[in-house]
C-alpha cells in the first residue's frame, strides 16, 4: 500500500467514520498549510508554527471553508455536511461550536479526497481557500 498515493474504494471509504475522515483530513490540511507557508515565504523558521496555527485553527478553517462551499459537487457537499454534523467529543476554547463543526466538515472532506488520491481536487480547493 502506498499511503502517499491512496486509491481507496467506496467500501473502504464507507467503513471510516466521519470523525476518522476528519482526523486524517486535519493532518492533510496542516501539511498543505505548512507547504504553502514555506513556499510563499510567509514566515521565518521561528514563526512557522505560529503562522500554521493561525490557518489550521477552527475559526480560520470555518471562515475559509465558506469560499469553497459553492464549488463542491453533490457528493463532496454530502461528505462536508456529514462531517459538520458529526458530534465532536469536545470543542476547543478558541472556537464556537459552529466554527468547530464547520472545520470538522472541511477536515472530513479533505480526508475523504486524500484517501481517493484526488490530490488535484485537494489543490484546487486549497488554492481557493488560500486566496488573499
Amino acid at each position: 500500500m502506498d499511503y502517499f498515493h491512496c486509491n481507496a474504494s467506496r467500501d473502504q471509504l464507507g467503513a471510516i467514520s466521519n470523525l476518522g475522515l476528519a482526523h486524517l483530513g486535519d493532518a492533510v490540511f496542516e501539511v498543505m498549510v505548512r507547504a504553502w507557508l514555506c513556499l510563499h515565504g510567509k514566515a521565518s523558521a521561528r514563526g512557522l508554527h505560529k503562522a500554521a496555527v493561525r490557518y489550521v485553527a477552527a475559526p480560520a478553517q470555518a471562515k475559509m471553508v465558506e469560499r469553497i462551499l459553492p464549488l463542491l459537487d453533490e457528493e463532496e457537499g454530502d461528505v462536508y455536511r456529514r462531517g459538520r454534523n458529526s458530534s465532536p467529543h469536545s470543542i476547543p476554547q478558541n472556537a464556537s461550536r459552529a466554527e468547530y463543526q464547520s472545520a470538522t466538515g472541511l477536515e472530513a472532506l479533505f480526508g475523504w479526497l486524500y484517501l481517493q488520491g484526488r490530490t488535484g481536487r485537494l489543490n484546487e480547493l486549497f488554492a481557493q481557500m488560500m486566496e488573499e
